[in-house]
């Protein structure tokens, strides 16, 4: 039995609640379960130097976690004047998975930055970072077509989200919080498509190495949750 006693292919309840900040061009405040994060997309009419004068735009991220975002404080990264290994690896990995489904060419020479930070942490950060980023990329892309920046099918070429899944007991099993994260003998992020494609798929064993039989279970079940949080983003921005 899972710790939150959910069915193996259970996720979390999850929300997006947009609109959240009123200065950001997009916003949403997304939820897996106890998990928040606060994604905001900030428009730019430039992109970095190396991309000047070649007629392509740029998505990239920024990923931060609160100091009471989890149960003891945690010191801000700007005190020690620099980000952490994993920070890094994070919002890299949410730049990667939303600039998959974003045409650079169509969005012309501007930049958006989709910036979140947690709020609260019970596993799962960076899967709901890139689920709600993509909300919140979206409302500012949607607020560039009101203006006539943009066409917002040429821009935005498909939906984009990411699950965990895990070996957790033996047993694989969806959307991982704390508990099950801390203890898993294996943890895994998927990102993918609303079309099926896979943008990005990172997977350790803690202890005993898993099987290809193991890895094509857990595959499964990202596949389901993708599918249903890809139907959830739909609802949200329609």
């Amino acid at each position: 039995m899972r710790p939150s006693r959910r069915q193996p292919d259970e996720m979390r309840a999850v929300s997006f609640e947009r609109g959240i900040s009123r200065h950001a061009e997009g916003s949403c405040l997304v939820r897996f379960g106890d998990t928040q994060v606060l994604c905001t997309a900030s428009l730019e009419e430039r992109v970095p130097s190396w991309l000047r004068n070649s007629g392509k735009g740029w998505v990239t991220a920024e990923y931060g976690m609160l100091p009471r975002s989890t149960g003891d404080r945690m010191r801000r990264e700007a005190a020690s004047g620099k980000q952490g290994g994993r920070t890094l690896e994070i919002q890299r990995l949410v730049g990667r998975s939303l600039r998959s489904v974003v045409d650079l060419q169509a969005l012309g020479e501007m930049q958006i930055t989709v910036d979140c930070d947690v709020l609260q942490a019970d596993g799962g950060t960076r899967t709901a970072a890139i689920t709600g980023g993509f909300v919140a990329l979206h409302d500012c892309l949607s607020w560039m077509q009101t203006r006539q920046m943009i066409t917002l099918e040429r821009v935005l070429k498909d939906h984009v989200a990411a699950i965990s899944c895990g070996i957790f007991g033996g047993q694989p099993v969806l959307d991982l919080d704390y508990a099950e994260d801390s203890a898993a003998e294996t943890d895994a992020n998927f990102v993918m498509t609303g079309k099926g494609g896979i943008v990005e798929i990172q997977g350790t064993a803690e202890g005993t190495p898993f099987s290809e039989d193991e890895f094509m279970q857990l595959l499964g079940l990202a596949r389901k949750g993708v599918t249903r949080l890809v139907e959830l983003q739909k609802m949200a921005v329609s």
